[in-house]
């Protein structure tokens, strides 16, 4: 087998599993951050795994509901998913687009399936704005499938969404304030994929098809499907895929080391910011 421990590379911290849950109008779903298993992990606060065949898991959806503070970004495997904010924004998001949303200083959207039957799969994760972002106005940055540039390597082939690969290759979305890099990783039996990390950036595998290995303080640690690995420090990022290959995440970004103040739909930094987020939606200034 190919050796994945090296000197610089980072090693599995801890390994969860999440919690199985619903949100919106029932949707069942698994957090894998942002639960009583896994704590937020600064600057990302929660991420969401959703997958079933089954129509009642998924067919309420999310109506119409509030956010300020902070970003969605939502990233579709299976199925279609239409979504629409007050501000006339709209649109669907099909199996591998990635739609990144700016809350900012506040919208009301759903994101309702366009479907019902079939497989309906996909990740969404919240990611913290820092205090000088939280007020600025909602932006969107969505990007189709065939817009997403794949770095091929050898026993690796890397969807790069955000972030830059190991050769360069970039992907499409800007996220400036936290640096941040979201990859999907398809790794053959045996293959390993290495990336350089940015000093000081906190990062993490979510591990979703097959299993694979990181390095740990004992040697290695095998990682199943639907777990997540926080990674310690170190100069880059390393995953083995595992007898039947694995297909992962990698999310990493630099902590925002300021204080939170989240409740439900809003994230800010003050109690004070909290409880005029509630007033500003009540009386309408969404």
């Amino acid at each position: 087998m190919t050796p994945i421990s090296a000197p610089k590379a980072r090693e599995v911290l801890a390994t969860t599993h999440g919690e199985a849950t619903s949100d919106g109008a029932g949707v069942r779903m698994t957090r894998l951050i942002g639960s009583r298993v896994q704590e937020p992990i600064d600057p990302f606060l929660m991420l969401d795994y959703f997958g079933s065949e089954r129509a009642g898991d998924y067919i309420g959806g999310f109506p119409d509901h509030p956010h300020r503070g902070f970003e969605t970004v939502t990233y579709m495997l299976a199925g279609r998913m239409r979504h629409w904010d007050n501000h006339g924004h709209s649109g669907v998001i099909e199996p591998g687009d990635v739609q990144w949303m700016k809350a900012g200083r506040g919208l009301i959207h759903s994101e309702m399936p366009e479907q019902d039957h079939g497989l309906m799969r996909g990740f969404q994760l919240w990611i913290n704005l820092p205090a000088a972002e939280k007020m600025a106005p909602p932006a969107y940055q969505e990007f189709k499938a065939a817009e997403i540039p794949v770095e091929t390597r050898e026993g690796a082939r890397v969807k790069i969404v955000a972030g830059k690969g190991a050769t360069g290759v970039e992907g499409p979305v800007r996220a400036p304030h936290v640096d941040a890099l979201y990859f999907d990783i398809e790794l053959a039996p045996d293959g390993v994929f290495r990336q350089p990390l940015p000093e000081g950036h906190a990062a993490f595998f979510v591990v979703y098809e097959g299993s694979a290995v990181g390095p740990s303080e004992d040697g290695e640690r095998t990682l199943d499907a639907l777990s997540l690995a926080t990674l310690g420090d170190g100069a880059e990022a390393a995953l083995r895929g595992g007898p039947r290959g694995a297909r992962a995440l990698l999310l990493a970004a630099r902590p925002l080391r300021e204080p939170v103040a989240w409740s439900g739909p809003f994230v800010m930094n003050t109690r004070a910011e909290l409880l005029q987020a509630y007033e500003d939606y009540q009386l309408g200034r969404f």
